[in-house]
């Protein structure tokens, strides 16, 4: 199976299936003398993990990290950093009544169609377990990033229930099961996903990334854009969509005039935008302001309710998934969307020191 890597400079390559022994990854490209130990990744894998509120799968997995190659002494070596994690809570007996049938909404009749065989436990490589590995790169590339970047989400809507962006606090994002930023919706939608949880069924869900202290000049013209390339990491995450940039597809309800961001030049001469409809990125390249993003994840396809289908033999079938689910997998889709966008930003940033090593680090112009 190819296509398992992702980025050109600052390169990740997964490895590993949901009910396999392990799961893995290779970071290819970090520079050398960045301090990293475990230490630095498990708090972001701890995000992600399974079994930490009754709206998530409850597969309990520790999801422990270890660093086997590319760090000497708490220190990136320049070589390719491996890192894996063991899988623990596999059940894959749950999965022995879907081995020759086709989940609707799944990867399987595809996988079939394609390889002419599937690893029908829990997915196989098709399984959102793989995501914990894009975790644990993404902490890597924020340490690469260093702290003057700043990337969060946020999930701004479950099913039809939005969040009042009047209420909008960042810091209740870690406070509440949903990486809620309204704690009045984060309330309501433990209602309403209980009772989604409660009759077998799945939503889906919005996530919004916003991306702090992103220099000017990331990305490229025409083939190498940052918003093209970040719409193609975003859309390689398991469930996801569809995906937009600062405005998005609202940009197409509003006038030239309200869509532009207007500028003006701030006492410290650097470039001041008056809005960031654009989401920080203008033909393609960053322009020193927040990166905004968003994208959508449908509802979870494992559900109690019989679905029709058909089975290898060309049957047709009835199927009923069992095993343990995420009600709304969006939820978990936060820190694994945070990640990828840190991957991006950092294969960019080697990108563009390549290119441009003296090109500045704030939107300023020169003065005459």
């Amino acid at each position: 199976m190819s296509y398992n890597s992702f980025g050109l400079l600052f390169r990740m390559t997964t490895w590993g299936e949901s009910h396999g022994p392990a799961i893995g990854c290779v970071v290819d490209g970090c520079p050398p003398r960045i301090p990293l130990t475990e230490a630095d990744i498990q708090p972001w894998l701890d995000r992600r993990r399974p079994g930490q509120s009754r709206f998530t799968t409850q597969r309990q997995e520790p999801d422990q990290v270890k660093i086997l190659s590319g760090v000497f002494e708490g220190m990136t070596t320049g070589t390719p950093i491996a890192l894996t994690i063991e899988n623990v809570d596999q059940r894959s007996k749950d999965y022995g009544e879907i081995a020759e049938r086709f989940r609707p909404g799944h990867a399987d009749l595809t996988y079939e169609l394609k390889y002419g065989i599937r690893d029908y436990r829990g997915g196989g490589r098709s399984s959102a377990r793989e995501t914990a590995m894009r975790v644990a790169a993404g902490a890597v590339a924020r340490k690469m990033l260093g702290g003057g970047v700043r990337i969060r989400g946020a999930l701004v809507q479950i099913g039809p229930h939005r969040i009042d962006r009047d209420r909008w606090d960042w810091s209740a994002v870690d406070q509440n099961p949903f990486f809620c930023p309204d704690p009045v919706a984060a309330k309501q939608w433990e209602t309403y996903l209980g009772e989604v949880r409660q009759a077998g069924s799945s939503v889906g869900a919005v996530i919004e990334l916003v991306a702090d202290g992103v220099p000017p000049g990331l990305g490229a013209p025409i083939y190498g854009k940052l918003d093209a390339d970040l719409a193609g990491a975003l859309m390689s995450i398991n469930a996801v969509k569809g995906m937009e940039i600062g405005e998005g597809f609202a940009a197409a309800a509003l006038s030239g005039e309200a869509n532009a961001d207007e500028m003006r030049i701030g006492d410290g001469g650097e470039v001041a935008f008056l809005a960031n409809h654009a989401g920080g990125i203008l033909g393609g390249i960053s322009t020193g302001q927040p990166i905004a993003a968003r994208f959508a994840v449908k509802p979870t396809s494992s559900i109690l309710t019989p679905r029709r289908s058909v089975d290898r033999t060309g049957a047709e079938v009835e199927v009923t998934t069992k095993g343990r689910h995420d009600p709304c997998v969006g939820i978990r889709a936060v820190p694994v969307g945070e990640a990828m966008l840190a991957l991006v930003l950092a294969d960019h940033k080697l990108r563009h020191r390549a290119q441009n090593p003296d090109a500045p680090e704030r939107a300023r112009l020169p003065r005459n």
